[in-house]
């Protein structure tokens, strides 16, 4: 079944269907997504538009889990069924709102985890975006 969520970005310019987001099939729980989102501010990257904001977070996310599988890139409504963890909008690099159609069956929540994802993305993007250029 998977870990399952999508981070779609919170932002009134774009119609909710139409909101950039991104599924993550392994690596949805609240916590993991922070962690991702704590090493995307970290990095510098910009967190409040929504195309670069997404673009750059993909390329975190991407880079830090590695593989060919389990990552997708659209538009919210591109999504359907949001999986186990649901919907977490973020803006400026915060959730801040959760869709979850699925509340009965939550994912524990792990201060730790959040940790280990940022300390791991942290490692594998910080060269790559320290790079003359990789930051604009």
């Amino acid at each position: 079944m998977g870990n399952r969520a999508v981070i779609a970005f919170k932002d009134e310019e774009f119609p909710k269907d139409e909101c950039p987001a991104i599924y993550l099939h392994w690596h949805g729980n609240k916590d993991t997504i922070e962690g991702f989102l704590k090493a995307s501010e970290e990095l510098g990257i910009r967190g409040n538009d929504p195309t670069y904001c997404m673009a750059r977070l993909t390329q975190v996310i991407g880079n830090a889990i590695g593989g060919t599988l389990s990552l997708g890139v659209g538009c919210y409504g591109n999504f359907g069924d949001p999986g186990d963890n649901g919907v977490f909008w973020i803006k400026d690099w915060e959730i801040v709102e959760h869709d979850n159609p699925y509340p009965e069956d939550p994912v524990e929540y792990d201060e730790g985890r959040l940790e280990v994802t940022y300390e791991e993305s942290m490692k594998v993007n910080s060269e790559i975006f320290t790079r003359k250029g990789d930051a604009d």
